[in-house]
């Protein structure tokens, strides 16, 4: 039952890696390493950056 249930969390972490579920955490391990001066941008900011980039610039997306 626990392998079961170990494949199905990895089917989800790999399905939300896809959709950029993940995008937020790994913008802030890039910040961290990259030795940025200032605050990471919350959130909720980096969500609606990454809104208004799409916006500006579609590539690629189906909507």
């Amino acid at each position: 039952m626990k392998a079961v249930v170990r494949g199905f969390r990895g089917v989800a972490t790999y399905l939300g890696s896809l959709m950029g579920a993940d995008a937020y955490r790994k913008y802030l391990e890039h910040f961290t390493s990259s030795g940025h001066a200032g605050p990471a941008m919350t959130e909720r900011e980096f969500w609606r950056d990454r809104m208004d980039r799409q916006d500006s610039n579609p590539q690629g997306r189906c909507c």
